[in-house]
């Protein structure tokens, strides 16, 4: 069972769809279900993680004691493992990370946080990294499928308000773990339109015909919000990106996306709604 503290957030975890008060209010976190050891029962633990493209990556650093966690043991066991991210719930198989690759990925996330820096230094063993990566899942965690369509807004909304205050703080270079970041966000915003285009608004469009003005300005909007997104990945991807710039190119892509995601919410959520 988790302890007093871990079983508070988990609550709160899930009573607001991954956003929590406290000293985790504005963390990367999730809800990391793993199978124990010895008993074979499912332990939930919240755990701190860092975007990698197509996986997360977490660390097993227990906060600098000389003993590893017990979802890490349980992980190395049996590396199957189930995912709330606070949107959705889904299956991941995980992996331990060794030798350079587990070194590149922990100097990644020193120099965002030097408090992994912190704890590896309170212990003796090799904190261990882990990626987690999907392999199963189903749709949003949402009552309707309205409600499934802002949860993913707003989690799209809230990663680019921490991307924005990562810019805003970075120092005169852009940190390696900022850079993944963003190439993650700019990812997941490519991979989302083009399921909407290619799904829920074909669908719409079959069944609605009253919906094709709508739809159409929906889909010059993913057009627009694509070419920011490309404008952000390539001034990421520059050797000597420029903190300002890659700001700037935020700012823009936040901009625009808000009111394509504002208006997509007024014109389809009561129609998903009323579609049941």
């Amino acid at each position: 069972m988790p302890n007093d503290f871990n079983q508070q957030i988990i609550d709160e975890f899930r009573a607001n769809s991954g956003r929590v008060a406290g000293p985790f209010e504005g963390a990367r976190l999730i809800l990391l279900t793993t199978t124990g050891v010895r008993s074979g029962a499912p332990h939930t633990t919240p755990v701190g993680y860092l975007p990698d493209g197509d996986r997360i990556l977490v660390i097993a650093s227990a906060g600098g004691a000389p003993r590893h966690p017990d979802w890490y043991h349980n992980l190395v066991a049996d590396p199957s493992a189930t995912v709330e991210d606070g949107v959705f719930t889904y299956q991941a198989r995980a992996e331990v990370l060794t030798g350079a690759e587990r070194d590149e990925v922990f100097a990644r996330a020193v120099e965002a946080d030097p408090g992994w820096a912190a704890y590896q230094a309170k212990t003796s063993r090799v904190i261990p990294v882990l990626a987690l990566r999907q392999v199963a899942g189903g749709p949003p965690n949402a009552a309707s499928w309205g409600a499934a369509l802002k949860l993913v807004h707003d989690a799209f909304r809230r990663e680019l308000a921490l991307i924005r205050d990562e810019v805003a703080r970075s120092g005169p270079g852009l940190g390696a773990q900022l850079r993944v970041n963003c190439l993650t966000v700019c990812q997941g915003l490519h991979h989302h339109h083009r399921n909407e285009d290619a799904g829920m608004f074909t669908g719409l469009a079959e069944r609605r015909p009253d919906l094709a003005a709508t739809l159409a300005r929906l889909r010059e909007e993913h057009r627009r919000v694509a070419a920011l997104v490309d404008r952000l990945q390539r001034v990421v991807g520059e050797p000597d990106a420029d903190p300002v710039e890659v700001r700037r190119q935020v700012e823009r892509l936040t901009t625009e996306l808000e009111a394509h995601l504002t208006y997509e919410e007024e014109q389809l959520i009561p129609v998903l709604d009323e579609a049941g």
